[in-house]
Order: C-alpha cells, then structure tokens, then sequence
C-alpha cells in the first residue's frame, strides 16, 4: 500500500527509495511518521534477511525513529542501512532515511534471530 518502492542493492548495501506521495502525508502535508517507521523497519528487515546465504529469518523486537527533519510530497525517500551486529540470536543495524538527500531520519532496530529461512 505505500508504494511503489524501489530497490538497489542487496543484504548490507540493500537501498530503498520511495516518491513521497500525498497518500504519505499527514493533514499537516509532510510524510507521515508511519511511512517512515515503515520503509525503516522494511529496509532494515531484508538487509539483515539477505546478507546471508540462506537467508536469516528475524523478527523486529524493537524499533526506535528519531525524526530530525520532515518530507514533502514529491520529495524523494532513500534509506542507507548501518549494521553494527547480526549474531545466532540477535541483530542490531541503524538506517537512516533521507529526503532529497538530507538525513530526516535515524532508525535504530533490534531483531530476533529466528533462524536461516527454509531451514526446518
């Protein structure tokens, strides 16, 4: 429902970008918090998912946005992902979301190690 999204990349260099659209915004006209709480934790899920072979299952158990600017319709959205950990149990990774190339957004998640996906 909020894209469509773009991608370049995979696992640690996975980058994805959005076109801010007016169905992002809020009744204030900037992208809505929850957009960017999205494309954050989608971003960091399938960096850490794909920079294994297999694939690492995890689970978002935590997720914290620190919002330090805004975004327009029109503008466009890229995130930048920062691993700092991904061991048997847990993963940490920051991602950070610009708009039109200037940082609105750092993203700090903790993920739950469930194993390498296919595996039973």
């Amino acid at each position: 429902m909020i894209g469509p999204v773009y991608s370049r990349g995979a696992g640690k260099d996975l980058v994805l970008g959005l076109r801010a659209e007016r169905k992002h915004c809020n009744m204030r006209g900037t992208v809505h918090g929850g957009i960017l709480a999205t494309l954050a934790d989608i971003a960091l899920g399938y960096s850490l998912a794909f920079s294994t072979q297999p694939p690492t299952g995890a689970v978002t158990t935590n997720l914290t946005l620190d919002f330090i600017g805004a975004a327009n319709s029109g503008d466009w959205l890229e995130t930048a992902i920062e691993f700092h950990k991904l061991g048997r149990r847990v993963g940490f990774a920051n991602c950070y979301i610009s708009a039109e190339g200037s940082r609105i957004v750092r993203a700090s998640a903790v993920f739950l190690v469930t194993g390498k996906l296919g595996e039973d």
